[in-house]
């Protein structure tokens, strides 16, 4: 390992980068070195390379477990300004770790990276070597809550992991650190003393008074406008607190009190450094000058109809922008086209993409868009000439500075007003020319969830444009943009011999990139990775279930660029966790498609998909190993968990934070057990559901402290079903627990009735008491999810019929008596409208029309009323009774002014009209029930048209006798009233 650390300090010193030293105190990452954490911020260059001891007291396992650590080693690189081509020389970092590039399958995995508590954030990448992450990848954008400029690139590799691999070996104790002596004999004894103390020994009251004199520290060292000594000792403070975190002692307030604190620590001692450097006046120099701008070269012209082929080469982007950033540039490009009417009926557009590569090719492209004859208005007609016919000094100034005679003026109709002007032809710009001012507008147009600034001035993306191919027929469309210019050379994989290859034409680029081993349809790309899975699995009787499996497919399908298919295996001894566990390693942090038996079952092994061509064996044993590593992980986490009752995980709740005006996770557990029990009384529940309801409800959520679901959050509810059933708890119960955290997808059966009620208890409260506290979503921003919380409280109280008692307003407000501050009505009234627009949006996608979905909307209220209204009302609309209720319907609504009440006196009716519309309504309400649906409503309805008709032909509504005609109205307003509630039937006029 020491010759690892010397290597990688040679490789980059070799590069202009200063080799700095470790921070002399405990410090979580590298990037909280006063080398990466300051020297970032402000406009000076700096590159730099060290390595740091990174201490982590919560990873503390006694030195047991294969690849947790509380002390790991980290190696930091920061380039500032990111120099374009950092990619390319870490990739070369890691040839000169002895790592053969083209044997090993090295992919740029999407991993965003933040720290709340730092204000730092930025976008990138975690490396992975056959499947193992060994670095993090970082475009650094803020810091100390100031944006960066110029923007910093953040290398950090994981050296356990790189070595453990390097050398074949699966634990890190067995690593060789130096010649004759392994990881373990070098550190082993100091990581089982670490996590001793850290775990069990660190005196608490001792580490309390610490956090509070470093903290005190850094103010006074603040005070005095030092930044370095504020900035360690921060450090230190946030140690401190990572200890007391270790043994359990920090609560929810505290928490939240301790992280503000540090953060404010930490971005006071941030605009203090940016400020002293000022004052020192940037003594390393400022690298925020934008480069030189590019002079694009002449514009090509042709002849005739052509080809053209644009192609946006980027860093990898994150497979759910691949595909939407290929349906974009299209649709920029053939409007811009269309509009310049260079497309024609023999025209077309196909559009591809790769992680690395969005490509749109035209066919059939006009060389030129045609003359256009256009209208220049000069002043109005009548101010253009005098009373003697003679032009006026205004008309005569139009036609000087338009180059015209006067003579040459008419009159043009421009916009309904006559104007004096004249038409002139304006020549088509050639294809080349059009393209030359479109492309500039699409590069520089990319947006994606979430984008990230690199050193391209006027470019901002979710990940670097790298290079531009532009080729029209043979030749190239030499736009210049953000530093760019696009020309014929495009990138293929980045090991191959020569990773920049010429196009000769556009009608080429495609099978360029297929002749370099890239495949740049998805669809294409899909295909190959369903036939090799089956194959591979087919091998060994098994299968996989491609359809289930449809999204991680589309996920590989946008991470890869020439898929290469792998089976590999995994020890049958771990079949013996819970399958979730599994699959969900397998899914959602290796991307591998689990392999099944013709019953469904799983078998220990798995299909990954390798990036280009590599040595099977060795990608495959990579793989492998890493699976091993995981599995190894989650049976550690298995165990210790089971260890503990469901009353002793749940005790772990009070030290997860939920919101710090909201209390712990163990506050919100005992909410949602209150609000199921109030919901549950309006319910006709059996004693034995009841009794379930109450058990599962004093667990609610019990699993979130888990070391399992802790470290893998999407178990939640699964491992909640799986300890419960394990401790000998009611199967109903266990259930219960799990079904709570349902539904997650539409496919989900509908819960028992007291998951349900579980299910809309947990959301109810998420609702009340974050809209109370000011949390509502903000645009993109959800970061409770409560999105996702309204659809789901829709679905269960959609799917479950048992639970049609409880509305949304009756269940916030029940939710609103439980939470500990106080819930505003209009932030009630807000949160109902919230799950409203959500039912709205999900009614949409289910494909009823807009019209029909405004219509129930006023039973938004009941998610399942309105669900079937929806649908009854899509088959009533067809129907002429139906229609003529409609018509009728709406006579009375449009009459009626708004805040008319309801209420008659039949004893003031002095025509037969009134007195046959009040009996035939007399009538239909004691037919309807209390909440008819559609179809009895309108059944029974049926029954008012005609009188509504006659009413309307026979009487005066708006009489002139302030008596009769507020009567008249009353009655009307009553019809309405007992029709609001089925529909809102202005929306289907």
């Amino acid at each position: 390992m020491q010759d690892a650390l010397i290597r990688l300090t040679d490789y980059w010193a070799g590069r202009g980068c200063l080799v700095a030293q470790p921070m002399n105190t405990e410090v979580g990452a590298g990037t909280l070195n006063p080398a990466t954490a300051l020297r970032v911020l402000g406009p000076e260059p700096w590159r730099v390379a060290y390595t740091e001891p990174s201490v982590r007291p919560d990873d503390s396992r006694y030195g047991d477990n294969p690849n947790r650590l509380q002390t790991h080693t980290q190696f930091q690189v920061v380039l500032k300004p990111e120099p374009g081509d950092a990619q390319e020389q870490y990739l070369g970092s890691l040839a000169a770790l002895g790592v053969d590039l083209r044997a090993h399958d090295v992919r740029f995995v999407e991993d965003d990276w933040a720290s709340p508590a730092l204000g730092a954030w930025g976008l990138g990448w975690e490396v992975w070597l056959d499947g193992l992450e060994i670095t993090q990848f970082t475009y650094f954008q803020q810091s100390g809550g100031l944006t960066l400029d110029p923007v910093a690139v953040e290398i950090t590799y994981g050296m356990e992991r790189i070595l453990m691999a390097l050398q074949g070996v699966s634990h890190f104790k067995d690593i060789q650190y130096a010649p004759g002596i392994t990881y373990g004999e070098a550190f082993g004894q100091a990581e089982y003393e670490m996590s001793r103390y850290y775990l069990d020994d660190a005196d608490i009251a001792a580490n309390r008074e610490l956090f509070e004199a470093y903290a005190a520290e850094a103010r006074r060292m603040l005070d005095a406008r030092l930044p370095v000594p504020a900035h360690s000792y921060v450090l230190k403070c946030s140690h401190a607190f990572n200890v007391l975190d270790a043994r359990g002692a920090i609560g929810t307030t505290e928490r939240a009190r301790a992280f503000a604190r540090m953060r404010g620590l930490a971005h006071e001692v941030a605009a203090l450094w940016v400020e002293r450097r000022a004052e020192l006046g940037h003594p390393l120099g400022d690298a925020t000058a934008p480069p030189a701008a590019v002079e694009p070269g002449e514009l090509p012209d042709a002849a005739s109809a052509g080809t053209f082929a644009l192609e946006i080469g980027v860093e990898e982007l994150p497979p759910g922008e691949v595909g939407r950033t290929a349906e974009h540039v299209e649709g920029r490009l053939r409007d811009g086209l269309a509009e310049a009417r260079l497309l024609t009926d023999a025209s077309s557009l196909a559009a591809y993409a790769t992680p690395r590569r969005i490509i749109v090719l035209v066919q059939g492209l006009e060389a030129r868009e045609p003359d256009a004859e256009q209208v220049v208005k000069g002043p109005r007609f009548a101010a253009a000439y005098d009373a003697s016919g003679a032009p006026t000094r205004a008309l005569e100034g139009f036609a000087r500075g338009h180059g015209i005679e006067v003579s040459d003026v008419r009159k043009v109709a421009v916009a309904g007003g006559e104007y004096a002007g004249y038409t002139r032809t304006v020549a088509g710009r050639s294809a080349a020319e059009v393209l030359a001012g479109l492309l500039p507008e699409i590069v520089t147009g990319l947006r994606a969830g979430k984008n990230m600034r690199w050193n391209a001035p006027g470019l901002s993306f979710a990940r670097p444009i790298r290079w531009l191919v532009a080729l029209l027929d043979d030749r190239e469309v030499p736009v210049a943009v953000g530093g760019l210019t696009a020309g014929r050379a495009t990138r293929v994989h980045r090991t191959s011999p020569t990773p920049r290859v010429d196009v000769p034409d556009a009608a080429s680029l495609v099978a360029v990139l297929r002749e370099h081993g890239i495949e740049p349809d998805p669809s294409r790309r899909r295909a190959r990775i369903a036939e090799a899975a089956r194959a591979l699995a087919g091998g060994l009787g098994g299968t996989v279930a491609l359809a289930d499996e449809h999204a991680l497919v589309e996920e590989i399908v946008n991470l890869v660029e020439e898929p290469v298919a792998l089976l590999g295996s995994f020890d049958a001894k771990y079949l013996e966790l819970p399958e979730e566990i599994l699959t969900t390693v397998m899914r959602k942090h290796q991307r591998y498609l689990p392999v099944r038996d013709a019953a469904g079952g799983l078998l220990p092994h798995f299909v990954t998909v390798a990036n280009g061509d590599c040595d099977h064996d060795a990608v495959r044993a990579g793989n492998e190993a890493v699976l091993r590593a995981r599995y190894e992980d989650a049976s550690f986490f298995f165990r210790q968990d089971l260890r503990g009752t469901p009353e002793q995980i749940k005790e772990g709740l009070g030290r997860l934070t939920f919101t710090e005006r909201l209390g712990s996770m163990a506050d919100r557990s005992s909410r949602i057990a209150a609000i199921a029990a109030d919901l549950a009384g309006r319910l006709d529940l059996t004693a034995a559901e009841r009794a379930v309801l109450g058990r599962a409800a004093a667990l609610a959520k019990f699993d979130l402290a888990s070391s399992m679901v802790i470290e893998l959050p999407s178990l939640a509810g699964t491992m909640a079903r799986e300890y419960a059933r394990r401790a000998g708890e009611d199967d109903g119960v266990a259930r219960a627990l799990y079904e709570m955290e349902l539904p997650r997808a539409a496919a989900d059966a509908p819960p028992s009735v007291a998951g349900a009620v579980l299910a809309a208890a947990d959301r109810l409260d998420l609702l009340a008491g974050l809209f109370a506290v000011g949390s509502a979503p903000t645009g993109s921003s959800d970061p409770f999810g409560l999105r996702r919380a309204a659809l789901a409280l829709t679905a269960v109280l959609r799917d479950v019929p048992r639970l049609a008692p409880v509305t949304v307003g009756d269940g916030l407000a029940v939710a609103a008596r439980h939470q500990p501050v106080a819930v505003a009505p209009d932030a009630l009234a807000e949160a109902e409208r919230f799950i409203a627009r959500r039912l709205e949006q999900h009614l949409l996608d289910e494909g009823h029309p807009v019209h029909v979905v405004r219509a129930v909307l006023p039973l938004a209220g009941a998610p399942a009323q309105a669900a079937r209204a929806a649908a009854d009302l899509g088959e009533l609309l067809g129907s002429a009774a139906f229609e003529r209720l409609t018509t009728a319907l709406q006579r009375v609504l449009r009459i009626v002014p708004a805040g008319t009440e309801a209420g008659y006196d039949p004893a003031l009716f002095t025509e037969p009209a009134e007195h046959a519309l009040h009996e035939a309504f007399t009538r239909v309400k004691a037919e309807l029930t209390a909440r008819p649906s559609l179809p009895e409503f309108a059944a029974a309805a049926s029954a008012l048209v005609g009188p509504i008709d006659a009413y309307f032909d026979d009487v005066m509504v708006m009489a002139e006798d302030p008596g009769v005609r507020a009567n008249r109205l009353g009655l009307l307003a009553a019809l309405r009233d007992t029709a609001a509630p089925v529909l809102d039937w202005r929306e289907i006029a």
